[in-house]
């Protein structure tokens, strides 16, 4: 088969960005792009960010690709895991390695999209902290070229990890990557560069997309994705936005997990006077991840019990099971052997404990990997504290002198939380977008597993 050469395409991933959030507040892109035709995009469940990008990334639904959510439980080590980095991960094949079959020569690079690490991108930048054996946590980022990261922080300072994740995320650490990924455009001119930009995920979890407050939020992601946008079109390339899913509107949380330990089924272990969930140990539990939760039951013959319990607990629309799984593309072996999906407005926290007096010294912390689900209240600071940042800043001194310190500002509740996703809306105005210099792509792609499809055509056919 003939190969022809083609301009490159920058895959810009705005998150959270839907046709009803399009309008008055994003000049740029409605300058670059027919936003009132955007696209709306079938998108994949769960809706989440590492299932909907791998998706993408490999044309196929999770039963094939094994991203069956941002963290589950992996069996073999009876532990719970989330926003693990390793491509190798990923059990399809990705789209770059399907269009080096034909183009050995093809150029890949990736900033900030997921499972970025031992990728095969040729050039990647992604968040990577330092764990000293102290027990300190360091900021840092991780990339290939190893010296990559370190060019770019000379060229536009460090990059502000507290802005990308927290109480503190804001429109600084998206500026730093958009900026970055002009930058690594220009050096190296890759054949297809992926951008993601979080900055709507947080004040839309926080707020809600009914606050007034949003209408910034979108100013603020339209200039700097419009200024990327400028550039790369400048330096010759196509541009593709895309979005993840749409967040909605919730009102309170779910904790299934309270429900499953009143009930006997979750086990947890007394440690240091807190409690840690035991998954090892549990009859059944849930990992929950925003709107969805998969259910892990350890004896078959009590999955019909359990699947009772959960549809009946208030704030759940429906539990699917195996045969349920399958019809939706989500039948993997590292999928739960219930998956519950919350009501409309609902969605589901990790807690587990009956008694705050007995929350884990994590829950009060920002800590995505030790925390057995996701957790939105990562993006407040307790409103029960008097004094915040005093604490913060005691904290914060305790650290530099050297000092053992939890960063513990965060609530452990969730009445705060405004806004989720993870559920498949059927409104158009609420599904994840599409916008692009390309005709055809607009015409081409119905869903998000078929960006994958015109991509591959477009840099092969």
């Amino acid at each position: 088969m003939s190969v022809k050469q083609t301009p490159p395409i920058v895959l810009i991933n705005i998150v959270g960005l839907t046709r009803a959030l399009l309008g008055e507040h994003t000049p740029h892109l409605n300058r670059l792009f027919n936003t009132p035709s955007a696209k709306p995009l079938q998108g994949v469940f769960p809706a989440v960010t590492t299932t909907a990008q791998t998706t993408m990334l490999t044309g196929e639904l999770p039963e094939a690709h094994g991203i069956v959510s941002n963290g589950w439980y992996w069996r073999d080590q009876a532990e719970v895991k989330f926003w693990q980095q390793s491509n190798h991960l990923v059990t399809a094949p990705r789209l770059w390695h399907r269009v080096r079959e034909q183009r050995p020569d093809f150029v890949l690079s990736n900033m900030f999209w997921w499972y970025n690490m031992y990728s095969d991108a040729d050039h990647s930048v992604t968040p990577r902290p330092h764990y000293p054996a102290d027990g300190r946590k360091i900021v840092g980022l991780y990339s290939n070229p190893p010296d990559l990261h370190a060019r770019l922080e000379q060229a536009l300072g460090p990059f502000p990890f507290f802005n990308f994740w927290g109480p503190t995320a804001d429109i600084r650490s998206s500026r730093w990557i958009a900026r970055a990924a002009a930058l690594e455009f220009e050096w190296h001119r890759p054949d297809l560069q992926l951008v993601y930009l979080p900055h709507l995920d947080y004040n839309l979890q926080r707020l809600g997309p009914e606050d007034p407050a949003i209408a910034q939020d979108l100013r603020d992601i339209d200039t700097v994705a419009g200024e990327l946008i400028d550039r790369v079109i400048e330096l010759g390339a196509n541009v593709m936005v895309v979005s993840e899913y749409g967040i909605y509107p919730v009102d309170q949380d779910v904790a299934l997990n309270r429900i499953l330990r009143q009930q006997g089924y979750v086990a947890v272990r007394e440690s240091l006077g807190t409690e840690l969930l035991d998954p090892g140990a549990s009859s059944a539990f849930a990992v929950a991840d925003h709107q969805v939760a998969h259910i892990y039951v350890k004896q078959p013959s009590d999955c019909g019990a359990v699947k009772e319990l959960i549809e009946s607990t208030p704030g759940v629309e429906r539990v699917l099971d195996r045969e349920d799984m399958r019809v939706q593309g989500l039948a993997h072996p590292r999928s739960g052997d219930l998956i519950a999906v919350a009501e409309p407005r609902r969605w589901f926290s990790y807690y587990y404990w009956l008694d705050d007096r007995k929350a884990p010294d994590f829950a009060p912390t920002v800590d995505i990997h030790r925390k057995p689900g996701y957790d939105p209240a990562e993006l407040f600071i307790d409103p029960a504290l008097r004094w915040p940042k005093l604490r913060v800043l005691r904290r914060l001194a305790q650290k530099k002198l050297g000092l053992r310190m939890l960063m513990d500002v965060i609530p452990i509740h969730a009445s705060q939380v405004k806004g989720s996703h993870g559920r498949l809306s059927a409104d158009d105005d609420e599904k994840p977008v599409l916008l692009s210099t390309l005709a055809e792509a607009s015409r081409d792609i119905d869903g998000l597993a078929d960006v994958h499809d015109f991509l591959l055509r477009y840099f092969t056919d």
